[in-house]
């Protein structure tokens, strides 16, 4: 991420409540587990055991309840991204689930209502992309019925998005396509990011991204000091 004045702790600390919230709103969909997948790196490990830690403790109810039972941790090997999503994929398939959504770690706007349609299109498709403005995603479904390399794949490829879904449709797989949404990538992101948080708000929306709301609120206050 690129995100201007805002970078080291001040960054670590933003993209710790990105991850926060995402994994909340996933704890939203009661049929799905959520799996954080994260590199073998003693700075990355930190950082994801601090955010497992908070909301261990900041987690209440029925939310609380459903981290315990559906909320786990997984470590990968250092790899380029292809193998590492192939990976998660090929791991969640080989424990038995049916359905598989991927969803980055820069995403905390997205709602639970979002994820749970994505799901649904699932069970209709053999795989469901989330695209971003610049022709990535946001999001990634597949079935255990798709069967592609994504470590294949230029992962950082500008074109990434057009090169799988055209591979799925080489291979007669259908597939389904979400709403375009974005990821936080760059300032300009960023202020939208805030634009929504704001009509959530307005639209009387106080769950969705509260870690990133309280994240962004510390930054603005410190930079304004």
């Amino acid at each position: 991420m690129d995100l201007g004045s805002i970078q080291g702790d001040d960054l670590r600390f933003l993209h710790q409540a990105f991850i926060s919230d995402t994994i909340t709103h996933a704890l939203e969909i009661d049929i799905a587990d959520t799996r954080l997948y994260y590199i073998n790196d003693p700075e990355r490990k930190r950082f994801v055991q601090i955010i497992n830690d908070y909301l261990k403790k900041k987690l209440k109810g029925k939310r609380a309840t459903a981290f315990s039972k559906r909320f786990s941790l997984h470590e990968q090997a250092k790899e380029r991204w292809g193998i590492r999503i192939e990976e998660v994929f090929a791991k969640c398939f080989q424990a038995g689930y049916k359905n598989v959504l991927v969803i980055g770690s820069r995403t905390p706007t997205i709602r639970p209502a979002t994820l749970k349609a994505t799901l649904h299109m699932l069970e209709k498709s053999d795989a469901v992309f989330g695209p971003t403005p610049e022709g990535r995603y946001y999001i990634i479904g597949m079935s255990g019925a798709a069967h592609i390399n994504l470590s294949d794949f230029d992962w950082r490829s500008p074109s990434i998005y057009s090169e799988v879904v055209d591979a799925l449709d080489r291979e007669g797989l259908a597939w389904a396509e979400q709403e375009i949404w974005y990821a936080v990538e760059t300032t300009d992101e960023l202020e939208m990011m805030v634009r929504d948080i704001n009509q959530y708000r307005y639209e009387g929306d106080e769950t969705t991204a509260p870690e990133t709301e309280k994240a962004m609120q510390r930054l603005l206050a410190k930079m304004g000091n």
